[in-house]
């Protein structure tokens, strides 16, 4: 039988829980995310793709031994998909097969299939479910791909971890699960579903915390590339590019570089790779040839600078 690990117990533990999974977060971010495991709150994640939002639930999930549900956004995401379902197919046959016993009440029918067994259950309702190991963390990933009306949908589930089925009653965790929200912040959440939540933005490391996640998560990397590859790559979040390499690129980037066996950036390796780096087009003709050799000159200028 599976051990439930408590939740930490100061702000110094969280940040050992997440180190423990190569997870390099600031104070900040162990602060609220401790605050949020002790008051059983929601935490809401904003930030640009690719910063670390998803992964710190990914974390949670690994480190304290919990089922990690996600329920990943997209537009049109309705209850249906979201929360639960009818199974149509099962019902229909039960019906008819007590139709054709014959002495059918109808009140005992209509409870009957309208019961669990016919109930699939979706992300929302399998995690207010009881688990001998502790609730569930529950990601709803990438909320602001949805609409206001799912937002509005949230706020029973979020204020009192419970959900509604008309056919059924009311269901309700025994204990709240760790749920965790991002947002891309493509549009603006709702204040009603930010207020019910403790609230973090993800920003970009700077260039020491960046160095220390790309060398957990990338190892064996030499330093000398791997210091290049950090401030090259923050020296292009402050051109003006139409997408931002996040995190998540700067590590496939340097596990790119790894694999070409670079021991040093130079500027026809960062032209030819770029498209690991950056996403679009427009950005990467912004960035490619001569920009990419002026930027590595300064990189290595600064870095000389600092020795």
């Amino acid at each position: 039988m599976a051990t439930k690990i408590s939740v930490p117990g100061s702000i110094d533990d969280t940040l050992k829980l997440l180190s423990k999974a190569d997870y390099v977060g600031d104070r900040s971010l162990a602060t609220v995310l401790f605050l949020a495991l002790k008051m059983g709150r929601p935490l809401f994640l904003e930030g640009e793709a690719g910063v670390g939002k998803t992964e710190i639930a990914k974390v949670l999930s690994s480190t304290l031994g919990r089922k990690l549900i996600r329920l990943q956004c997209y537009e049109g995401l309705d209850v249906s998909a979201a929360v639960y379902e009818w199974n149509y197919a099962a019902q229909m046959i039960a019906i008819r097969l007590a139709e054709a016993e014959g002495g059918v009440d109808r009140d005992r029918l209509t409870h009957d299939v309208f019961s669990e067994q016919y109930l699939i259950k979706r992300p929302l309702l399998q995690a207010l479910e009881p688990d001998t190991v502790g609730p569930p963390v529950l990601l709803i990933d990438e909320l602001d791909r949805t609409d206001e009306a799912f937002e509005a949908f949230l706020l029973e589930v979020l204020a009192d971890f419970q959900i509604t089925i008309p056919e059924m009653g009311t269901v309700k965790a025994a204990e709240p699960p760790i749920v965790i929200i991002t947002s891309n912040r493509t549009r603006e959440i709702h204040d009603a579903l930010k207020r019910r939540c403790l609230y973090h933005w993800v920003g970009y490391p700077d260039a020491t915390r960046e160095l220390k996640i790309v060398n957990a998560k990338v190892p064996g990397i030499g330093k000398k590339l791997a210091q290049e590859i950090v401030h090259f790559v923050q020296a292009l979040r402050k051109e003006d590019l139409f997408k931002s390499p996040g995190v998540a690129e700067t590590l496939d980037w340097a596990a790119a570089l790894a694999e070409l066996d670079a021991v040093a950036l130079d500027p026809a390796t960062v032209s030819d790779t770029l498209g690991v780096l950056l996403k679009y087009q427009d950005d990467i003709a912004r960035i490619e040839g001569s920009k990419a050799s002026e930027l590595l000159n300064q990189v290595r200028a600064d870095l000389r600078a600092a020795e």
